[in-house]
């Protein structure tokens, strides 16, 4: 059987399995699974035959995406603003458009000289890492109240040539930050699911992310609310705090500004596709 041949069935199988991007994803299995250097390999080389040892070793990352295992998990990786980042069931895979939130710091925090950034729920250290990289003279302290989502955190930020210079600290929400300096920014992307949705999500979500990190109480909000409460008198003047949410929350969130005072309600913003993702508000 030829590459081409390959790709070709693959690509119907996972169709019949409901799989969104059925080719996109066959063409990163099989050039994963090749050890090619990227997918546009897989079109220079359509007339090679495979031996029966690469066909083993596709078919299994095949069966597991065909179970509706993310993609992310088979490869064992994604790029996050062109950062390698490590993903298994530990944490949530970070989401292409969840980088708006790190543009939304540097523009934030222009002129600010070595500003100090919380990220609370950090899971695989994503959105961190990118800020350690992009925030000249930033320093990062990254939280989460999962001991799983921190050790592959610590990966990450190691692979990423951050070892030293990325603090860590595992606790509940802004109770992890034991720090006497007060915060520049702070970025959360924390669960925001309701609770209801459990089982009518996608099988790549609903069955191998921890749902630790998805669902957020009643109506999604519950750890926003606390987290929010949390913040009075932990941040600088001016200091912003830049939440990702569902796009039906915005509102909910900017009729509720009122009850954090020492708040300013700054902004619903949207994210790379146009939809509404993220909140932000500004320390008084």
């Amino acid at each position: 059987m030829t590459v081409l041949e390959i790709l070709n069935r693959t690509k119907v199988f996972f169709e019949k399995k409901g799989i969104p991007d059925a080719r996109l994803d066959a063409e990163y299995i099989i050039s994963h699974g090749l050890q090619m250097k990227s997918r546009m390999d897989i079109y220079l080389n359509f007339e090679k035959p495979l031996t029966e040892a690469e066909l083993d070793v596709l078919r299994q990352m095949v069966a597991r995406r065909a179970n509706r295992e993310p993609l992310q998990h088979i490869i064992g990786d994604t790029s996050f603003r062109g950062f390698i980042i490590k993903c298994d069931p530990r944490a949530l895979i970070p989401r292409p458009e969840t980088e708006s939130l790190v543009d939304m710091a540097k523009e934030a925090l222009k002129g600010i000289e070595n500003p100090f950034i919380v990220e609370v729920g950090t899971g695989t250290a994503a959105i961190s890492i990118a800020c350690a990289k992009e925030i000249a003279g930033a320093k990062v302290l990254a939280t989460d109240i999962s001991e799983d989502a921190l050790s592959l955190a610590r990966e990450n930020a190691e692979a990423n040539g951050l070892g030293e210079t990325l603090a860590f600290s595992k606790g509940d929400l802004l109770d992890a930050v034991t720090a006497t300096d007060k915060i520049d920014c702070l970025i959360a992307n924390l669960p925001y699911i309701p609770d209801g949705e459990k089982g009518k999500l996608q099988p790549e979500v609903d069955k191998f992310d921890p749902a630790l990190a998805l669902y957020g109480g009643p109506d999604g909000l519950t750890l926003v609310r606390k987290l929010l409460q949390q913040t009075e008198g932990k941040l600088n003047a001016g200091a912003p705090i830049l939440l990702e949410i569902g796009s039906e929350q915005a509102e909910v969130l900017k009729n509720e500004a009122a009850n954090y005072p020492w708040l300013e309600f700054s902004g619903i913003h949207k994210d790379y596709c146009g939809n509404v993702r993220f909140v932000s508000y500004k320390a008084k």
